[in-house]
């Protein structure tokens, strides 16, 4: 039987980590472009993207901030833009639908569940921030909760209905999938799904390898043959967890929005370097890596010429 190609999504900035914390971490338009660029030419079939204030790096939710850079990607590559609806933890969750609602992409980021979502640790090895608005933010994480109630959940789904938008589906933690069940079960999620499993966060399941078997163990159970299953691990867990759940016949997911390092005390100093770090462990594995056109026919999408931008 032939091996299904590994579909690999970069996720290029993310809300996680603060400026301060990398000079490497895409910013403005022009950085997040071109970091979306250069991880689709290294080898990404999916970009997955969060939009900042260019002044001072701060999340920004708005369909104009996001319009900004989205129309320059999609001239110069055929890569699938993925627009996310997590936004960030200190939105609300109307605010955080606005992009996919209105810039219908062919996927966009799917939270499962409210759960804790503590960066307040990062406060150990961070403590000088060129911005005043970073150190609050991850301080007030150890008593912040992400809120994805299913009501929520309902709400995105149902909106979003319409639009031909499918979902990566972010579950932090067993739950989660089972509530992905849920949603399918009511008819809202046709498939196959995109299970994106996260590892490492603090208040999610942990990165141990028991743990990314026990997640591919339930999904397998819930879903059979009618799922697509990533991962991604947090920080330091990146790597080792991708290579785990791709030799067992899953996707990976790498950018800086997930880890900002290439090794130990060693910054990554692009999106790109990661996507062709982990080209390169799959391929010496003897595993090919998707192209857009692949995953696009994989996870049943649109198409880039049926996205609102």
């Amino acid at each position: 039987m032939a091996v299904r190609p590994v579909i690999i999504s970069c996720a290029v900035t993310g809300s996680i980590h603060t400026p301060s914390m990398s000079p490497y971490l895409p910013i403005t338009p022009e950085e997040i472009a071109g970091a979306a660029l250069e991880a689709a030419e290294a080898g990404a079939a999916i970009v997955h993207l969060h939009a900042r204030d260019p002044g001072d790096g701060r999340p920004d939710q708005t369909p104009e901030a996001f319009m900004r850079f989205l129309p320059r990607i999609k001239a110069s590559s055929d890569v699938v833009v993925n627009i996310t609806t997590g936004g960030a933890p200190t939105m609300s969750v109307q605010e955080r639908l606005q992009p996919a609602l209105r810039l219908a992409p062919e996927i966009a980021s799917l939270n499962l569940g409210s759960m804790n979502f503590g960066l307040y640790e990062m406060l150990k090895r961070h403590r000088d921030f060129r911005f005043d608005w970073e150190r609050p933010y991850l301080e007030q994480s150890e008593d912040r909760v992400f809120r994805n109630t299913f009501k929520d959940i309902a709400h995105i789904l149902d909106s979003c209905g319409g639009n031909g938008t499918r979902f990566e589906l972010e579950c932090y933690d067993i739950g989660h999938l089972y509530t992905a069940a849920h949603f399918r079960d009511r008819g809202l999620l046709p498939g196959p799904l995109f299970i994106q499993s996260v590892f490492g966060i603090r208040g999610g399941i942990g990165a141990h390898a028991e743990d990314i078997l026990h997640m591919k163990r339930t999904a397998d159970r819930l879903f059979g043959d009618e799922y697509l299953w990533s991962v991604l691990g947090c920080g330091r867990n990146q790597m080792f967890t991708g290579v785990q759940a791709a030799v067992m016949g899953g996707n990976v997911r790498v950018g800086l929005e997930d880890s900002l390092w290439s090794g130990p005390g060693t910054l990554a100093r692009s999106n790109a370097e990661q996507v062709a770090r982990m080209r390169r462990i799959l391929e010496e594995l003897g595993l090919s890596v998707a192209t857009p056109a692949q995953a696009r026919d994989m996870l049943n999408l649109k198409g880039a010429e049926a996205v609102g931008f």
